[in-house]
């Protein structure tokens, strides 16, 4: 039977829990060390077949879009660019109507893009019946951004080099507070900032091995984003935010290159949080329920500033289309 239709396939985003700048290559991209996880705010894409090889992108509006203003995409964003990278290496004449629900802001350092780009490929490998292995996926995937790889394998990692090097890690299940104030940073802007630090240094292999086996210390234990000083002196609602966060759930970090911040939350604070009106997100199901129906709507975070966005996060074991590859 031919798959036609590939309906409410996630795209969940991530946070950096640390992330060091460590040396610089010849052709100019940084070497990173990070800890990325995965976490249940979303975007929501449909993947419909076509048989005349066209590509089109539709964008959708649900209670859970972001609003318009922050939520405008380019004609050819990266669910395009990965659907026609794809075709064009796998010679197929199929094509596929793509529609998005954008729900994780742009600009935030969550990986929102990458992610989309991720669930592109691992859908239309199934919609088009093209059974690529994960590796050639992920491969296809690094040419459009260094996150994409990442979110292709599914894993909790401890990722280096330029985001092509992935060891899967143990991440405690934790909530994280995350907050995106309504300023964005652009990746290229804070990595080209001359007050960068990048030699920081690397960790040492007991540390690693530690990260690795889930056995490290909570985020505000350890280690630092070292982009963090950078964006917040091209932003200053970056500080602000860290701030916000930090009043009432202690330690903030910034995730990626901004502009979002996050709190890390020990499970006695969880239930305090939900009581004061902090709603959790809802979990996005395992992979043997995709695709169905839609999780529970996440509620934002109450009394933030006009303009900002924040969500109750669950971290993720696995991505939920972790299965969807060999």
């Amino acid at each position: 039977m031919t798959l036609r239709a590939l309906h409410d396939v996630p795209a969940p985003a991530k946070l950096n829990l640390f992330l060091h700048v460590v040396g610089r290559r010849a052709d100019g991209y940084h070497l990173l060390e990070s800890l990325f996880v995965l976490v249940d705010w979303a975007d929501r894409l449909h993947f419909e077949r076509r048989e005349d090889g066209r590509l089109l992108r539709h964008d959708l509006r649900s209670p859970e879009s972001l609003p318009a203003a922050t939520a405008a995409l380019p004609p050819d964003d990266l669910c395009i660019r990965a659907a026609r990278a794809l075709a064009q290496a796998s010679g197929t004449t199929l094509g596929a109507d793509i529609h998005l629900d954008k729900r994780v802001p742009a600009g935030a350092g969550m990986g929102g893009g990458s992610s989309d780009a991720a669930s592109t490929l691992l859908a239309l490998n199934r919609l088009w019946g093209l059974n690529w292995p994960r590796e050639r996926l992920a491969a296809l995937g690094l040419a459009l951004g260094a996150d994409v790889p990442f979110f292709v394998h599914g894993e909790n990692a401890l990722v280096e080099g330029i985001g092509e090097r992935l060891r899967p890690a143990v991440v405690p299940s934790r909530r994280y507070a995350v907050v995106k104030p309504e300023a964005s940073l652009g990746t290229a802007e804070v990595f080209g900032h001359p007050a960068l630090v990048r030699d920081s240094v690397r960790l040492g292999e007991s540390a690693r091995a530690a990260i690795l086996a889930g056995s490290f210390e909570g985020f505000e234990g350890f280690g630092r984003n070292d982009l963090q000083p950078v964006a917040e002196d091209r932003c200053s609602e970056v500080a602000e935010a860290a701030r916000w966060l930090a009043r009432r759930f202690g330690a903030s970090r910034m995730t990626g290159s901004g502009s979002a911040v996050f709190s890390t939350l020990p499970p006695e604070a969880v239930s305090q949080a939900v009581a004061r009106g902090f709603s959790a997100s809802g979990a996005l199901g395992p992979p043997a329920a995709m695709p169905g129906p839609a999780a529970a709507a996440p509620q934002g975070l109450p009394d933030l500033p006009t303009g900002w966005v924040g969500r109750l996060c669950q971290g993720l074991a696995r991505h939920p289309l972790a299965d969807w590859a060999r």
